[in-house]
């Protein structure tokens, strides 16, 4: 009897060892195929003769595709499993990779959108799937996978001309290039599919759904991950314009971009375990708005190039920790694996809509100014908006307390 219960203990071990690999390969896999493509446009725009507004398409044509199929995405998981759903997320990914890396600008946009859609299943149900997995290990495991999140998209940011240039093999092949770690990813993910639970009925969904659009709390949680996902795509777009604009080099402004990126990646760790250790998150929340807030008024203000670094210093800080604290809300916040996906939905709906928007309203900003200064307090505004919003959904409370005998 004594073998037999080591044996069941290591086969468990073993079972959720494949798991944990399985969640990070996902994790790795969320945002590649994201930031690769950004040092890549002007290959693209030149190579397939297509037009500045055109080619802006492919980097928000994916935000727009989380915030249309993000609310879907736990209805389709009530009917397949987490496990299930998250699989075709990764074939959705691995088709649209290859696909778009064809040349021809209709199946360009058809892999976009495709890659768009496997995303936004990773996006939505792995804070479902973390709740129900593991849910005395919340804080660990959402750092665990937003810290794999991060790291990979800083490199794929950074290889991505490496890839094509110094290793021959054009736009095409760069970007084709990330389908191998998709490929990894969905083979690693296999086992899971034996292993899930039955499928909540989707008719009890429904009334979950309503009650939380009209949670003040889930609100707060939405508006958090909105405005902070406003902050950090507006940075990655026009960060190294507003720093080349102060007479630094663009390929310079390019590295600091990558470090404003890199620098992140220790709070991206440390904020969901801070956040689980305690009852509430109000002064993490405070602290995370203060590194965006004086970030961004360092731009501001200095024009000297060591000022400047320590400006992009403070604000990577900030934005590393407040996409971690953001999916760590989604679980703390929630009684469960349903509640956690619903609200994962909503949040990452609107939140892609208002990331998708930013970029656009700072040019707009800077086209009607002839400069960085209202962009930048309009950012340092939105700093202060997310606090707000955060000081809210940091408060030690469910979005549904009477809803905590739902099953997970």
């Amino acid at each position: 009897m004594y073998n037999i219960n080591n044996l069941e203990k290591g086969e468990i071990t073993i079972k959720r060892l494949i798991l944990v690999l399985g969640i990070i390969l996902i994790a790795f896999n969320l945002r590649p195929a994201l930031t690769a493509v950004g040092p890549l446009v002007s290959l693209i725009r030149t190579d397939m003769e297509l037009s500045n507004s055109v080619i802006g398409l492919i980097t928000t044509l994916p935000l727009i595709t989380f915030a249309v199929f993000s609310p879907f995405v736990p209805r389709i998981s009530y009917q397949f499993g987490n496990e299930r759903t998250l699989f075709l997320g990764l074939l959705f990914l691995l088709l649209g990779i290859l696909i778009r890396s064809i040349d021809k600008v209709s199946v360009l946009f058809a892999g976009t959108v495709l890659v768009g859609l496997g995303i936004a299943i990773g996006n939505v149900l792995l804070p479902s799937l973390i709740k129900d997995k593991f849910p005395r290990k919340v804080g660990l495991m959402t750092s665990v996978y937003s810290t794999a999140m991060a790291i990979f998209a800083a490199l794929a940011s950074g290889l991505s001309i490496p890839l094509a240039e110094g290793l021959n093999l054009g736009w095409q092949g760069s970007l084709a290039y990330w389908a191998i770690l998709t490929a990894v990813a969905v083979v690693l993910w296999i086992p899971q599919l034996r292993q899930q639970k039955k499928p909540i009925q989707q008719q009890k969904d429904k009334s979950l759904q309503q009650k939380l659009w009209r949670s003040p709390l889930a609100w707060q949680v939405t508006f958090f991950m909105g405005l902070q996902s406003i902050i950090f795509y507006v940075s990655v777009a026009w960060l190294p314009e507003i720093l080349h604009s102060y007479g630094i080099s663009i390929s310079l402004a390019g590295w600091l971009l990558f470090f404003l990126q890199f620098i992140g990646i220790p709070t991206t760790f440390i904020a969901p375990l801070l956040a689980e250790r305690y009852p509430n998150q109000q002064k993490l929340v405070v602290v995370i708005g203060a590194l965006c807030l004086v970030g961004f008024g360092g731009l501001v203000v200095f024009k000297d190039i060591i000022l400047l670094t320590l400006s992009i210093l403070l604000l990577g800080l900030g934005q590393g920790a407040t996409i971690s604290l953001a999916y760590a809300l989604f679980v703390l916040r929630t009684n469960n694996a349903q509640q956690a996906a619903e609200l994962s939905g909503m949040a990452q709906s609107i939140g892609y809509v208002l990331a998708a928007l930013g970029p656009l309203i700072i040019g707009w900003m800077f086209d009607l100014t002839n400069s960085w200064v209202l962009p930048l307090v309009f950012l340092m505004v939105l700093s202060l908006l997310m606090t707000i919003a955060g000081f809210g959904a940091g408060r030690n409370r469910y979005v549904l307390p009477e809803e905590s005998n739902l099953p997970s």
